[in-house]
């Protein structure tokens, strides 16, 4: 089971794990600015119905509550661009480490450093996700991400390639 679900976890750029678990049409490839959030996730099949949540200090449990979490963070944190690299898996659970830059409403630019835990049921679909992450304001003329948004380029350094 888990040799599947880690073909369709290859991507270490998708900007949500929620879509990270699923298949290729995520926010980092550009699926935000042509469709609707609630349209695409309202419908998700990448959890379980009472899939649990863990985002920093924010909790969700179910699909209805992780859409409405995704909307919020989705309007807060625009433009940004994200690198994943896988820590360990087990079984049913991944671990990855992550960063990614954004800026707010105001034009303030932020990295934002995490790790993530990820538990998937017998079907691949995810049971939970436990996210630790913390925002550290850099100006402009710091930021790492450069790549135009979509999906990074396979020739952009890694986490590792870039000492983070």
């Amino acid at each position: 089971m888990f040799a599947d679900l880690n073909k369709r976890r290859r991507r270490d750029d998708c900007n949500s794990s929620a879509v990270y678990a699923g298949d290729g049409d995520c926010e980092g490839c550009g699926w935000r600015r042509t469709a609707g959030i609630a349209a695409i996730l309202s419908g998700c099949r990448w959890y379980t119905e009472d899939s649990r949540w863990r985002n920093r200090a924010e909790f969700c449990t179910g699909r209805a509550e992780i859409v409405a979490f995704l909307t919020r963070k989705w309007a807060r944190e625009l433009d940004y661009r994200l690198i994943k690299e896988l820590w360990a898996f087990d079984g049913n659970r991944i671990a990855v480490r992550f960063a990614y830059e954004w800026h707010d409403d105001s034009g303030n630019w932020f990295r934002s450093y995490g790790n993530e835990n990820w538990e998937f049921d017998n079907a691949g679909l995810m049971q939970r996700r436990f996210a630790s992450i913390n925002d550290l304001p850099i100006a402009d003329v710091d930021r790492k991400f450069h790549w135009p948004l979509g999906r990074r380029p396979d020739d952009h350094p890694s986490l590792s390639d870039l000492g983070l």
